[in-house]
């Protein structure tokens, strides 16, 4: 017996909610991080006395939030609550998801089992799709099977053939007209698939961009009578936006809704699990036709990820009425994985040798204006976070689509414990990168190196010169300081400490391969000026050899010093711990808002790649039983 929101549940406090930005917790200040830590736990509270348990926090987005439980028959449910503080027709939203997602009846879509308003907080509880999502899965193993894409695409056909057959959706209007019209999901992507291993299934879940579709997959209207045409608004589109790093051309741009957005999601959802990606935008350089699909499926990929309108829709079309001969490609009994060496050195130690405990990895990338075709403003000043990764889907809007997937695979390695630097170099010969990169996950290393040579392949297509640094560091280290408002000095604890470790084996200076702090010159992206007396300070730290990061963001009251430092010089302990001791007490001379970081590596070890137009293709065996 499934128990139904009560009345005990519209106690007043239900409505305070506060919602983070997707970030880490650790990046948060003391107020809101608490905020939301008690916010977590009220809602868990909540649904403990409605009889729930086994409650977990299982996700956010951009509108909700979204918590596991099991209700007294120990069956699996899901709660997705609505965040308060969004406009109310926003808010609404969820209301809408309840009706479009009420009415389809398919057993790989999650039931929807009471949707309930309490005050002004909207709540939807429906079905829990059992398994993991694509996302997290392509996290774990890197690029997928082939012969587990082509059964998740054969199956995620099967559910799109259902959304547009309007002949299953015909019910009557509140003035009884007959309505018969395909459903859009809008937002498919790896993370709204979920595949349940034991079965091999999956189910297409979070249905909060879903519509009725404008326009068929002829491109005709959907408007099936006198009236309805005549209430139809076929100037402006009901779809929402999506994400951007799947949803197609004609969705980004405002069109009308069809089918064919679907469509287009389905492609970048194919092509980004069996890359290992977690976009769309590679697919010009990283070739559907480099990845060791079925020649069919790899070619269709092509022309429905192409830049052409028509080959797109000619592509969709011919996938969905060839899709009986996709069902009988011969495949291996057997899962097939490609091993490939990482381009560039990877450290690899045991979960239990991260020195700081577990690690919330953050990407930090500075020098980003260079990949950008147009700007419209100087939009790097109005972010006030160093999670830039977080921000990037208005970010990438001026970028290239080759830049753009260089940006995604840039953050997919916030996705995994890593600590480290990147620092790449585009010339008119090729690609120069000089790297320290060490994983706390022996489990993860195929997937990590996957996705680091995705970044390398990419930055061999792009063709400009030019320069990009990238940090990489654990927000748990990071260091909060607060004052009251922007006249105050921003004065440190007495206990606050900017941690560093030492390294196993003490490692010898060699002068002429030091990597420096300030060899490149100020960021023209960063927007914070340190005073000349930390300056001082970090230019007596860059000269004890050493390998790391440390990042100074200083928000109207809040700074943040985000850190990875490793000390290789054994010798000049106490003169390290005394630069970054002085560091501290000198964060009242600091003015300004802004990011300021510096990234120093171990030592240069400098690899050359030379431009690429695309990999070679790479096709699924005819016969893969012989091999």
């Amino acid at each position: 017996m499934t128990i139904s929101l009560s009345e005990q549940s519209k106690e007043k406090k239900l409505q305070h909610f506060y919602i983070a930005e997707e970030q880490s917790i650790y990046l948060l200040n003391h107020e809101d991080a608490t905020k939301l830590k008690k916010w977590v736990a009220l809602c868990q509270q909540q649904l403990k006395q409605l009889g729930y348990n086994n409650i977990a926090l299982l996700g956010k987005g951009a509108y909700g939030f979204v918590f596991s439980a099991k209700n007294m028959a120990e069956d699996d449910v899901v709660f997705k609550f609505s965040r308060a503080n969004l406009p109310q027709h926003v808010q609404d939203r969820l209301s809408e998801e309840s009706d479009i997602q009420g009415q389809l009846a398919h057993s790989q879509i999650p039931k929807v089992i009471d949707y309930q308003k309490i005050k002004r907080q909207s709540i939807l509880q429906m079905s829990r799709a059992p398994g993991i999502d694509l996302e997290q899965l392509s996290h774990q193993q890197g690029p997928l099977a082939p012969e587990l894409v082509v059964s998740i695409a054969i199956q995620l056909a099967e559910i799109l053939l259902y959304l547009r057959d309007d002949k299953l959706h015909t019910q009557r209007s509140s003035q009884g007209y007959l309505l018969g019209k395909p459903y859009v999901h809008g937002d498919i992507k790896p993370s709204n698939v979920v595949f349940d291993e034991k079965t091999g299934l999956v189910q297409l879940i979070d249905w909060g961009s879903s519509v009725l579709a404008q326009l068929d997959v002829q491109g005709q209207s959907t408007s099936n009578n006198v009236m309805d045409l005549m209430s139809s608004d076929l100037q402006n589109t009901n779809a929402r936006l999506g994400d951007v790093y799947f949803i197609g051309p004609e969705q980004i741009n405002g069109g009308l809704s069809s089918p064919r957005f679907d469509e287009q999601g389905l492609a970048a959802t194919l092509y980004a699990i069996a890359s290992g990606q977690s976009c769309r935008y590679g697919a010009k350089i990283i070739e559907p036709n480099a990845l060791g699909l079925p020649k069919m499926l790899a070619n269709v990929l092509t022309a429905m990820l192409s830049d052409d309108e028509q080959k797109r829709s000619q592509a969709g079309d011919y996938f969905f009425n060839n899709l009986s001969y996709l069902k009988k490609i011969v495949l291996a009994d057997k899962p097939t994985h490609i091993q490939t060496e990482s381009l560039i050195p990877v450290w690899v130690k045991p979960k239990s040798s991260a020195k700081e405990g577990e690690i919330d990895t953050v990407v930090y990338g500075s020098r980003k204006s260079f990949l950008r075709e147009e700007t419209s403003g100087d939009t790097l000043s109005e972010i006030d976070d160093v999670q830039l990764e977080k921000y990037y889907k208005n970010y990438l809007m001026g970028m290239g689509d080759n830049e753009k997937a260089f940006i995604a695979a840039l953050s997919r390695l916030g996705n995994f414990p890593v600590v480290g630097g990147l620092a790449i170099r585009w010339t008119k010969e090729g690609v120069y990168v000089d790297s320290n990169l060490t994983l706390f996950d022996p489990s993860l290393k195929a997937s990590f190196e996957s996705a680091v040579n995705n970044m390398i392949h990419l930055a061999q297509g792009i063709f400009r010169i030019g320069m990009f640094k990238s940090c990489l560091f654990n927000a748990r280290n990071t260091l909060h300081v607060e004052r009251e408002n922007l006249s105050k000095p921003f004065i440190a604890n007495p206990e606050q400490k900017i941690s560093f470790e030492v390294s196993d084996v003490a490692d010898i200076d060699d002068i002429t391969k030091l990597h420096s702090y300030f060899e490149d010159g100020k960021d023209p992206d960063e927007y914070l000026y340190l005073p000349d007396e930390m300056m001082e300070v970090l230019s007596r730290l860059n000269l004890i050899h050493h390998t790391g990061c440390i990042i100074f963001e200083v928000l109207p009251t809040h700074l943040k010093i985000h850190s990875y430092l490793m000390l290789l010089n054994h010798d000049k302990e106490d003169e390290f711990s005394q630069c970054l001791a002085e560091i501290l007490t000198l964060l009242p001379t600091i003015n300004g808002l802004g990011i300021s970081g510096f990234m120093k590596l171990p030592y240069k070890d400098t690899r050359f790649f030379e431009h690429i137009s695309s990999l070679p293709e790479r096709f699924y065996p005819k016969n893969p039983k012989l091999n």
